[in-house]
């Protein structure tokens, strides 16, 4: 680092910590505070027990960052307000607002108290607003505002944030994900502990340098994980980038970008924090040189319904045959879909599938109703009584409620592994041969736990039906390995096929909505350590 930039060094730091992440699908219903009520929203008074608890409601990044900042020194955390929802649509401009008031008053009511010493944030990277098209920068905007350029100010960011230039220029040191399924939360938030530790001990702050590419990876094609016999081009490029790592080269990102954000900052990015402005720069440049030549490899690789539904019935049949995944890609609530589709379930329904399950159907008046009636009861089953999405579609089936549960779990594997979830009441119908898994609280299938509390033996099953797009992997190996796994092609709101996504607000051209033109990496933004 430059040592002409210090800052002063404390032996007990003041550290402010919150949270806000949310994945905003433009086509998909607003967030409102309710819905992150249901998911995360930890008040500032009541943050720190929820980090010092064994089952932390808190997202993994904090609770990483807290624990690293435990382990390794005495440090005085100063807690602020902690919002999250995985994914939805645009945040309520009011509620966004009043999010970034409490986090505001919390950093002045601490200020009152004496300085601070750093500022962390555990944020998304791919918000949108009602009105604000950048809450994320705006975040960093107002805490800068609040406590100046003097204080370091670290976030994470999922690898799929839609990042700005003004995310860039205000924080210190930005580290994203480097998994998809995203297993390493905790590690990236301990990521940035240890480096405000090395800076508080050192007075010295990062340069960052960043490179916006216009290139859109749909998806499905974001799967980092690299085989010993098969590789995909984004772990490849993240791969890569971290081979780079060295004493001057602190840490390198590569943000897919989220491709349902609809926003003039969609796009893969490349963020580089370093001690020096010219490795940042010269790092950015050529990982981003690397990424936009392998674009052409990011192809979906979809089965048709009909496909998958002949699949299914085969597998159904022959009891030797390896038992399928079914991936129903386009409606995971982790990208803002409503995890209530219902283009799968009929085609299996009518066709005869049996030995299936179907997880996790979101549809609180149906289970609710399945709660009053009890289990054993046989019922007429009207599934998205109350949605109105087009996408959703309508199903109606004699069922019967085979199991109850209040939906309160502990994640067993995967990326909310030890971590405490809550689904609302929830219900197993028995839906001719296939059983649903029905919730209150909007979620995708991330944890096998959903299935396996009320009822569901996963080996025995013929097929699978999960609605997500990816993380199910960082469970789902444990029973299919990827051979088994089908990914199809139906309507929802998170489609892999960027052809029928009603983009109107991000840059053109940008690939693969466009034709080749002849872009080429220019000169990275540089932004220069603090003082």
């Amino acid at each position: 680092m430059n040592t002409e930039q210090k800052i002063p060094p404390t032996a007990n730091p003041r550290v402010a910590i919150g949270s806000f992440m949310l994945e905003s699908n433009a086509h998909s219903p607003v967030a409102t505070r309710e819905e992150f009520a249901q998911n995360v929203l930890i008040e500032p008074n009541a943050l720190l027990a929820d980090l010092a608890s064994e089952h932390p409601r808190s997202p993994g990044c904090l609770a990483g960052f807290h624990n690293e900042m435990q382990r390794t020194g005495a440090w005085t955390p100063v807690p602020m307000i902690a919002a999250a929802v995985g994914a939805s649509g645009p945040v309520d401009q009011a509620w966004f607002d009043a999010v970034i008031a409490s986090t505001v008053a919390s950093l002045q009511a601490a200020l009152a108290e004496g300085p601070l010493d750093a500022v962390f944030l555990s944020l998304h990277g791919a918000a949108i607003a009602t009105v604000e098209p950048d809450p994320d920068g705006a975040m960093l905007a107002a805490v800068r505002a609040v406590v100046g350029d003097a204080v370091p100010v670290l976030a994470t960011l999922d690898l799929h944030g839609n990042v700005s230039a003004a995310m860039v220029q205000l924080a210190d040191y930005l580290a994203a994900y480097l998994t998809n399924p995203h297993i390493d939360t905790h590690e990236r938030g301990a990521e940035c502990a240890q480096a405000l530790r090395e800076s508080l001990a050192s007075g010295r702050r990062w340069h960052r340098a960043f490179v916006k590419l216009p290139f859109i990876p749909p998806s499905v094609t974001q799967n980092t994980e690299r085989k010993p016999c098969a590789s995909t081009p984004y772990g490849d490029i993240i791969h890569y980038g971290q081979s780079l790592l060295n004493d001057d080269l602190r840490n390198v990102s590569v943000l897919s970008g989220f491709t349902l954000g609809d926003t003039p900052k969609a796009g893969m990015s490349v963020i580089v924090c370093a001690q020096t402005a010219d490795a940042a720069r010269a790092t950015a440049t050529d990982v981003a040189t690397r990424a936009w030549a392998d674009r052409a490899r990011y192809v979906p690789r979809l089965t048709t319904l009909a496909g998958a539904t002949q699949q299914a019935l085969a597998v159904a049949r022959d009891e030797s045959a390896p038992a399928l995944l079914f991936a129903d890609v386009a409606d995971n609530a982790g990208g803002g879909g409503r995890a209530n589709t219902v283009w799968i379930l009929k085609a299996f329904h009518e066709a005869g599938v049996t030995g299936c399950t179907l997880a996790i159907f979101y549809d609180p008046a149906l289970a609710a109703e399945a709660h009053q009636l009890g289990v054993g009861t046989r019922f007429h089953a009207r599934f998205n009584r109350d949605e109105t999405h087009p996408l959703s579609g309508h199903f109606e089936a004699e069922a019967t409620v085979a199991q109850l549960h209040d939906g309160e779990f502990i994640g067993r594997r995967g990326i909310a592994a030890g971590h405490a979830i809550s689904l609302g009441p929830c219900a197993r119908l028995r839906v001719g041969g296939i059983d649903v898994i029905v919730v209150s609280v909007r979620q995708q299938a991330k944890d096998p736990v959903f299935m396996e509390a009320l009822g569901v033996d996963i080996r025995q099953q013929r097929s699978l039906i999960i609605k997500s797009r990816g993380h199910f992997r960082a469970w789902a190996d444990e029973f299919f390995p990827d051979a088994q796994i089908v990914e199809v092609d139906v309507p929802g709101l998170t489609t892999p096929v960027l052809k029928n996504v009603p983009y109107q607000h991000v840059p053109r051209p940008i690939y693969p909505l466009d034709d080749d033109w002849g872009w080429q990496v220019g000169e990275p933004a540089v932004f220069a350590a603090r003082q």
